[in-house]
């Protein structure tokens, strides 16, 4: 007797781990029943017919800044959500530095209560950490968080930073400990401070990336990997931008030890001249490099250095982009244009690719990779019997042109306005809902059922041998909470 699904997408280039294969999968409930080879497709209570387009699995993006509670004018939500859903992202985890910050491990509940009937993507957290919370993260459950984000130094959004080497080796000893994986905004303020100190901020975008420079992300990365070889810890450093800091951290990572990497897609995108033509809009920390480091980074993504790629979703309103050049603040919307923009640059290096090999790669770097390092691989980052239906209709040949019209973040703005785009999501589910139907002209959008999820610790190395790694260093002497506070704003890089 014949099972009748809830939804069957046929004819589609199916997107798993070992290839493309032509057919289609059928949805049970929430989780994915069947895959099916082409000319074999069960009967189902809705079926789609994907036309001969590819089905990518979900996405996951482990880098957006949705910005609730406290910070809500900038993006929400409702809004969030929309963009990442018609990127074909279906998971996100949002990153720490609210109003409040999420410091205390019981805060993960109220924020997840906070965001609960308004998300279209299911959801998690990454904990923060500040000089006062670090001994937070021995009483960290891998319900409230697996991963501490690690603020090296900051911005108008992210005030808690961590200079102290007593307070970072502290944090990494307890990390490795207690099985938590780091993630670093790793620039070395010591070293920004430094310039500051020496000469006067920039008056223009000509020279921003020069006042931002990459000696702060080569010297931070030293630290992490020092770091990780004496304690064990698991560290995945963010938003990576030059070509030394990426060929530190594969060589890295090929000697054994547990330190990955990510890449955005606008540093993929855009290279230091474009900072200067479009200013605040791309203004980013850290800087947009080079073209020589744009290359260097896209030979990571393809020779498999990069582990993941994060949209770092960090939205700010166009009244705030046009403030003074030591005013504006650093960041863009991302999550929207995360699979646009890698799909669209790996046609345009790589044309002489197969498309199925394009498309593997970007479920890799997008969705299997993540699950894997972030604990989400029961329920997430494939298409595979069992998992959740979570995947996207992804047409890899239309053209088109992105608009401030396109645009679902609330700020109502893209960086990539103006830019012609190879390939689009018409379709995305998740857990079996459709949640965007862009095959019209006016997308359409499913309800707001995202769920806060539950996640594995990371699977980590062994310890490393050493006299260091029980030996957890004592908290430092405490400070005058103003005189610390006062020095903490005043060093603040903007």
């Amino acid at each position: 007797m014949s099972t009748n699904h809830d939804l069957v997408i046929t004819g589609a280039r199916v997107v798993t781990p070992d290839g493309v294969h032509d057919g289609g999968v059928a949805v049970s409930g929430e989780r994915i029943a069947t895959i099916f080879a082409a000319g074999s497709a069960p009967t189902g209570e809705r079926t789609i017919d994907a036309g001969g387009r590819y089905l990518l699995p979900g996405l996951i993006d482990s880098h957006v800044h949705f910005r609730t509670p406290g910070l809500t004018h900038k993006e929400d939500w409702a809004h969030g959500s929309r963009a990442a859903a018609a990127g074909g992202v279906t998971t996100v985890i949002d990153m720490p530095n609210t109003e409040p910050p999420l410091v205390e491990p019981e805060a993960a509940a109220d924020k997840a209560a906070l965001v609960a009937g308004h998300s279209l993507v299911d959801y998690r957290f990454h904990m923060g950490v500040t000089v006062d919370s670090v001994e937070n993260l021995r009483r960290l459950e891998p319900r409230q968080a697996t991963t501490v984000k690690v603020f090296m130094t900051g911005h108008h959004t992210a005030p808690n930073i961590i200079r102290d080497p007593v307070v970072l080796d502290r944090i990494f000893a307890i990390a490795a400990e207690h099985g938590i994986r780091l993630v670093l905004h790793a620039e070395d303020d010591g070293v920004f401070s430094l310039i500051d100190e020496s000469q006067e901020p920039p008056a223009g975008y000509d020279a921003y990336e020069s006042a931002h420079p990459r000696s702060g992300g080569i010297v931070a990365s030293s630290r992490v990997i020092d770091l990780v070889r004496k304690y064990g810890t698991a560290a995945h450093i963010l938003h990576v931008s030059s070509s030394e800091e990426s060929d530190m951290l594969k060589a890295a990572n090929r000697i054994g030890l547990p330190i990955t990497y990510e890449v955005t897609p606008h540093h993929l995108s855009f290279s230091a001249p474009d900072t200067q033509r479009l200013g605040a809009r791309i203004r980013l920390r850290p800087a947009i490099r080079c073209l020589k480091d744009q290359g260097r980074l896209w030979e990571a993504v393809m020779d498999g250095g990069v582990a993941t790629i994060g949209s770092d979703h960090a939205p700010h309103t166009k009244e705030e982009k046009v403030l003074a050049v030591a005013d504006a603040p650093p960041g863009l919307p991302g999550t929207q244009e995360m699979l646009l923009a890698l799909h669209t640059g790996m046609r345009r290096r790589y044309p002489e690719m197969p498309q199925d090999e394009v498309m593997v790669r970007i479920a890799r770097v997008a969705a299997e990779r993540p699950a894997e390092l972030f604990g989400l691989t029961a329920r997430k980052g494939r298409i595979a019997v069992g998992l959740d239906a979570d995947f996207s209709v992804f047409d890899p040949d239309t053209t088109w042109i992105m608009s401030a019209e396109h645009a679902q973040a609330k700020v109502g703005w893209s960086a990539y306005e103006g830019w012609t785009f190879t390939g689009r999501p018409e379709l995305t589910v998740r857990r079996g809902e459709i949640v965007y139907d862009g095959r019209e002209e006016t997308p359409r959008f499913g309800t707001p059922t995202g769920i806060w999820l539950d996640a594995e610790r990371p699977v980590l190395p062994d310890p490393v041998p050493s006299e260091h790694a029980t030996a957890v260093p004592p908290p430092p002497p405490a400070q005058p909470r103003a005189a610390e506070s006062a020095a903490d704003t005043d060093r603040v890089r903007l």
